[in-house]
């Protein structure tokens, strides 16, 4: 058997050729990385806007204010009672902290109050509307 030698020619073009097929496919791996990364900068960037958009309505539609308002006690009043009454669940992480500012405000040294004393209660509401 005889053995075909090669051309240099032969070798220069096979060489070429292999050189050309690395360089493909490191250009299609970075178009796809590319791709990719386009790809995901627009999904975070949609995400983003949509939530911010949606944040900017919900809190627009929910903005209180706090008000305050002088009540005159009854009979069968309490802290708890009015608490009951005034308190914003959203805006007071318990009872005990409103009765507290009730009592910071009105200046009482302990929970007792008395018919027709007048207290004054914070409250939150929209805009220009009262309880």
């Amino acid at each position: 058997m005889t053995q075909r030698r090669r051309r240099p020619q032969d070798i220069r073009s096979e060489r070429r050729i292999r050189n050309n097929r690395i360089r493909r496919r490191r250009e299609m791996r970075k178009n796809f990385l590319l791709f990719v990364m386009t790809l995901c900068l627009i999904v975070t960037t949609s995400v983003a806007v949509s939530s911010f958009r949606s944040n900017a309505k919900s809190d627009a539609s929910k903005e209180t204010y706090k008000y305050y308002k002088s009540i005159v006690v009854s009979d069968s009043d309490t802290l708890w009672s009015i608490a009951e009454t005034y308190m914003d669940e959203e805006h007071y992480e318990s009872v005990y902290e409103y009765i507290r500012e009730v009592m910071r405000i009105n200046s009482l040294t302990n929970d007792a109050i008395y018919a027709d004393a007048h207290l004054i209660v914070p409250y939150y509401a929209a805009a220009a509307t009262m309880p």
